[in-house]
């Protein structure tokens, strides 16, 4: 979202429908609908279907009313009883203070931040993902009961990390389709944590975002709100789609949001394939679409694709959007209704999808303390076990790239001080990145090592940029005089953020002079922290043998001190791997953000991107990671044929003899799926655990057809005991494992031997029809 656009929406703000504001002293609306003597309406009748309330509540509205519901401060409708509604809260990686639907008052003075998607990711851990989820909707849902926030939060973001210098990169889970699937789904489950016995009522409503191919804010002047995404349909299909697919299909989200961008001429927002064909009729989702904040208004002021304001509402709500984050649908859908641009039948349907959505969340159903979750209040926000939950999660996924000589973990009692320096050595702020609220409580890096031996600090540089030298010297000194250094560097919301993106992959300013000075003159070991959302061509560092050890440790959270300390002093064994590819600076040289393309292109030179495509050198690699503790993963079971069954009416179009690939709309493999059984042990003296990737490569013979050099079919972080072995079975789904996207976009499934592979562990698995 463009929070650019804050003060603009939030002049419009009114009571929130979550409860009683004692604040809002002018508000004459009663706190939520259904309550107060209003609750003879049909909508307001518990025994009726939401179907049923939702046609009745619609059916009641007349054009004005219904108009003034299209925008994210959805109005006051008094003769029913009906209070304004906020829509717009964000929860990207805690509650967020983003957007007038949620705010902070001594009441409720803050959140549980938890770390950027980035460094959660990282963990590699689905149900961490998931407990995360369910504890910043429970802290989400406290905040409503006492009117303090909504319950529609527009997260997560689940757009792919294609390029390194975008700024937002830190906000997803990085450049893998199949892990930012993995994320998206188990994330939107932990929010919206639907009742098992039915499933069509929320805790709060998820919304995943940007949809579609949206990964470039403000890059050599090209704007996000004018930029055309070019994207050939192969990368739209087996790229940029599959996490949106995944919260739709998966996850059961309530919501998608569509982005800024054009895609191929078009604007998302106003793309009917796109929204109605694909979001609405191959997912079916089941819920709302928005718009990005003033999109639609972007579309006709900012990229003129239409000739009046009346035509822009006319296309967007004909392609399937049902809400504005915005005015410009209030301002402009009455008139344009009025001069027969759009049936009033499309402001109905946008509304029926709204409303059903607050319908699924209770807002209909009166007061919410006699409701599901009605009972969480400011006690459940910033609990121990939540704010226990941020570290956890920044101690999972941190990742350790280097340890030379073993010279990780510190030992306590070996090192009588620790040199701390760095421009996010005192880092707080910076460690919860962007769309965050106010965090319960922050460790900075500086106080959480305190905690195990006594520091000497020096900042080095005035803030990240350090577009000055003046401070090295006296980080230098203090290197001198300690036992061993941590350097603590990297970037923040300066460098890296919404609406700005990175124009280089080195270290700012006098950072890469501040490391190289330190680690020269420092009397003990050292080791580089890396703070940061996306990569840095640290070649040097990774180079210097006076430097023992490097981390990278993301934007890690309120806590971030502590779990910084708890892996630097071995409390905690790193098992967090790179969701990103770490390129070095040429690739940046070469590559303009604006090539969309994924793969690789030989005669222009052009490399491809991201681990499954990219074909240059790397710095680090895309699931890259170590350990303190040596683990063995061993392939040990699999099948070695699998057969694919296809439709009657599509046997004549291939056998096994006849063709090399057979599309998976021929065939009936929806639920075939095969069982890779893989062991982990334990080589070490202490428990720790570790992240096991299973990769599928097509048969050879594809390559030229754009198929990936290796795709991601299976992940599990899995805990071992000191000298033990555990089993992890993998499921994986053919259809999706092993099939490959054509130029058109279309699955087809590779017939013949595919390597399935964890490592140096290989299993070949042949593919056949059955004919």
């Amino acid at each position: 979202m463009d929070t650019l656009w804050v003060l603009l929406v939030i002049v419009g703000l009114v009571l929130n429908g979550g409860g009683v504001d004692n604040n809002v002293a002018n508000s004459q609306a009663p706190p939520f609908p259904c309550n107060g003597g209003m609750n003879s309406f049909g909508f307001c009748n518990l025994r009726l279907s939401i179907e049923e309330r939702v046609m009745d509540l619609v059916g009641r509205l007349n054009l004005d009313e219904k108009v003034s519901q299209l925008g994210n401060g959805a109005g006051a409708i008094p003769r029913l009883g009906i209070p304004a509604y906020q829509w717009w809260s964000e929860a990207l990686h805690g509650v967020s203070d983003v957007g007038p639907g949620t705010r902070f008052q001594p009441t409720v003075p803050s959140a549980t931040s938890f770390p950027t998607v980035i460094l959660s990711a990282a963990s590699f851990n689905v149900s961490l993902w998931e407990a995360i989820g369910q504890a910043v909707s429970t802290e989400a849902r406290a905040m409503y009961n006492v009117g303090l926030a909504g319950l529609t939060y527009w997260s997560p973001n689940v757009n792919v990390f294609r390029d390194p210098r975008w700024g937002r990169g830190h906000e997803t889970p990085g450049e893998d389709p199949f892990l930012t699937s993995a994320y998206a789904s188990s994330y939107v489950k932990g929010l919206q944590q639907a009742d098992p016995s039915d499933p069509n009522r929320l805790k709060v409503a998820a919304c995943c975002k940007h949809y579609t191919a949206y990964d470039l804010d403000n890059w050599n002047g090209i704007q996000r709100y004018t930029f055309d995404a070019v994207v050939s349909q192969q990368d739209l299909a087996d790229t940029y789609n599959p996490p949106f697919k995944s919260c739709v299909l998966d996850g059961n989200v309530a919501s998608v949001m569509c982005s800024y961008n054009k895609i191929n001429g078009v604007p998302s927002c106003a793309d009917p394939n796109l929204l109605k064909g694909t979001v609405r009729g191959q997912w079916n989702l089941n819920g709302y679409i928005v718009s990005d904040c003033d999109s639609v208004d972007v579309l006709y002021n900012a990229q003129h694709y239409t000739a009046t304001p009346e035509d822009a509402v006319a296309d967007v709500l004909k392609a399937g959007l049902d809400l504005d984050c915005g005015r410009f649908l209030g301002q402009y859908t009455k008139s344009a209704v009025m001069a027969g641009k759009v049936n009033e039948s499309y402001i109905d349907q946008a509304l029926m999808n709204n409303f059903r959505t607050l319908m699924r969340l209770g807002w209909f159903d009166g007061n919410p303390a006699k409701q599901q979750f009605g009972n969480l209040g400011p006690s459940d926000v910033c609990t121990d076990e939540h704010r226990e939950l941020a570290t956890e999660a920044a101690r999972q996924g941190i990742v350790l790239l280097k340890n030379d000589k073993g010279t990780l973990p510190f030992a306590a009692d070996k090192i009588s001080s620790l040199a701390v320096v760095g421009p996010n050595a005192g880092a707080t702020e910076a460690m919860i990145g962007n769309y965050a609220g106010v965090p319960c409580r922050y460790t900075s890096p500086l106080e959480g090592l305190a905690e195990y031996v006594p520091t000497f600090y020096a900042s080095g540089c005035p803030n990240v940029l350090c577009a000055k030298s003046d401070l090295v010297e006296e980080a230098v000194q203090q290197a001198r005089r300690a036992d061993a250094t941590v350097l603590v560097i990297g970037g923040d919301l300066s460098l890296e953020a919404e609406g700005l993106d990175r124009q280089s992959l080195l270290l700012p300013g006098y950072q890469e002079e501040l490391v190289s000075q330190v680690a020269k003159a420092s009397k003990g070991p050292v080791v580089l922290v890396i703070m940061s959302g996306g990569p840095f061509d640290i070649t040097f560092a990774k180079h210097d043998e006076n430097i023992k050890g490097i981390l990278w440790v993301g934007y890690p959270g309120e806590a971030g001190g502590t779990a910084i300390a708890d892996v630097l002093f071995g409390k905690h064994n790193p098992s967090g791997k790179l969701p990103v590819t770490w390129y070095p600076q040429e690739f940046v040289d070469k590559v303009p953000m604006t090539n969309m393309n994924m793969r690789p292109d030989p005669s222009t030179g052009y490399p491809g991107r991201t681990h499954r495509f990219y074909t240059g050198e790397t710095i680090y690699d895309f699931g890259e990671g170590l350990s303190y503790i040596q683990f063995n993963a061993t392939l040990v079971k699999g099948p070695k044929l699998v057969t694919v069954p296809i439709m009657n009416n599509a046997k004549h179009a291939c056998t096994a003899a006849s063709c090399d690939t057979i599309p998976v709309r021929h065939t009936t493999c929806e639920d075939l799926s095969m069982d890779i059984h893989v062991d982990v042990q334990n080589a070490g003296s202490k428990d720790g655990s570790h992240v096991v990737f299973l990769f599928s490569t097509p048969p050879s013979k594809h390559q030229n057809d754009g198929a990936p050099k290796r795709q991601l079919v299976g992940f599990e972080k899995v805990h071992v005991n000191a000298g033990g072995k555990e089993r992890v079975v993998f499921n994986v789904d053919v259809c999706k494992g092993l099939s490959i996207v054509d130029k058109a976009g279309n699955s087809h499934l590779p017939l013949g031997s595919h390597l399935l592979h964890i490592g140096n562990s290989q299993h070949f698995v042949s593919l056949q029809v059955e004919t």
